[in-house]
């Protein structure tokens, strides 16, 4: 099976990334091929960004023929829905399949945390349009510029682990989503410092997929 991952965002070492996380966790028979965006951000960080994203993605309809299945891979999900309508493979958004993992482990108790406060409604419209709205309790975001953080690993890691930390104690969430594609790797290493599950989108999405594909 030929899956698409596409990122929505112009940054290859992002698709790269990405990439690497899908392949380390598909089922055999999954084999990806990464569709970076030509035009628009290297990192999605407000609405106008996520509406060029959103065309940019519709627009590789064209590109989809000889594929099995397509992964969205930012976790607005931009063009998701365009995309599928116009292919007639499976279409799968990481935030689709996050919200509906972290709804279902945490009995409808689930929180976001982020780096792109500009987003936020974006996010809770995402989980009310997928029929998640009422379990995800509170987003959380890192403040500052999204763009600087990101260039800081070790910075990122910390500031997101913060905000882990701050929604299991305050709100009792019992998961919590990473919300991001670019996050991947944020999430991955967050996940065994918590009592509570941490949501990574992409094996998520690959999951997803993967059951939209007759458990490939």
């Amino acid at each position: 099976m030929r899956i698409a991952l596409i990122n929505p965002n112009t940054s290859a070492s992002t698709s790269g990334l990405m990439m690497e996380i899908a392949a380390g966790c598909a089922p055999a028979g999954m084999e990806f091929v990464g569709m970076t965006a030509a035009k628009g951000a290297p990192l999605i960080t407000d609405p106008a960004a996520l509406a060029v994203a959103a065309a940019e993605v519709a627009d590789m309809a064209t590109s989809l023929g000889g594929f099995d299945g397509a992964i969205v891979a930012a976790f607005g999900d931009p063009g998701r829905d365009g995309l599928a309508v116009r292919v007639r493979c499976p279409v799968a958004g990481i935030a689709e399949a996050a919200f509906a993992e972290a709804d279902q482990v945490s009995g409808g108790r689930f929180a976001v945390v982020t780096i792109t406060p500009g987003l936020v409604e974006a996010m809770r419209a995402s989980a009310n349009r997928y029929g998640h709205g009422e379990g995800l309790v509170s987003i959380s975001t890192t403040s500052g510029d999204p763009q600087a953080l990101t260039a800081d690993p070790a910075a990122l890691e910390q500031a997101m682990a913060d905000l882990v930390a701050m929604e299991i104690s305050r709100n009792a969430v019992r998961a919590v989503i990473i919300g991001g594609g670019p996050l991947a790797r944020v999430a991955r290493r967050l996940a065994p410092q918590f009592p509570v599950p941490i949501i990574e989108p992409i094996p998520s999405a690959v999951a997803h997929l993967a059951r939209l594909l007759g458990g490939v």
